[in-house]
């Protein structure tokens, strides 16, 4: 009887043990990384959409310092960032967004069909010269997560 009571209070002292290690475990942070995403836009009734979009993630993490965002544009949403038809506000938002870092490809397709270059639009477009649908696989493959509002 005695030595079922002893290993009785081992097996329980063993179990606390254990119990308070996992949940020692469950209150410490996990370890963050720094998300990397990319946002597809083609369609020209969803920019203003798209672009707040990124703006409450940039807001939602606390920055362009703690996330990683790329926005791909082609097909006919490339039309509002002709720099003759941009609006005061869009202008503004990509202004930010090109100095927080935020890489702003257009499809190298998409500007011959509308026959526009990197000077027509606003500042701070880069061309994938491939098109549009390959950057996004690029990205996706050095493991951007896709986003397409």
């Amino acid at each position: 009887m005695h030595r079922r009571s002893i290993l009785w209070a081992a097996a329980s002292a063993f179990g606390a043990a254990f119990a308070a290690s996992r949940a020692g475990a469950a209150t410490e942070a996990p370890p963050t990384r720094k998300l990397k995403v990319v946002y597809h836009l083609n369609d020209l009734d969803k920019v203003s959409s798209v672009v707040g979009n990124i703006q409450n993630h940039l807001d939602g993490v606390g920055g362009p310092d703690n996330v990683t965002i790329a926005l791909v544009v082609h097909g006919q949403a490339l039309r509002a960032f002709h720099a003759s038809a941009a609006n005061p506000d869009l202008t503004r938002h990509i202004g930010q967004f090109a100095r927080g870092g935020i890489e702003l490809a257009v499809c190298g397709n998409t500007m011959k069909s509308q026959k526009v270059g990197l000077a027509d639009l606003l500042p701070g477009f880069i061309s994938a010269d491939q098109g549009g649908v390959v950057r996004i696989a690029e990205l996706q493959s050095q493991g951007y997560l896709y986003l397409r509002p």
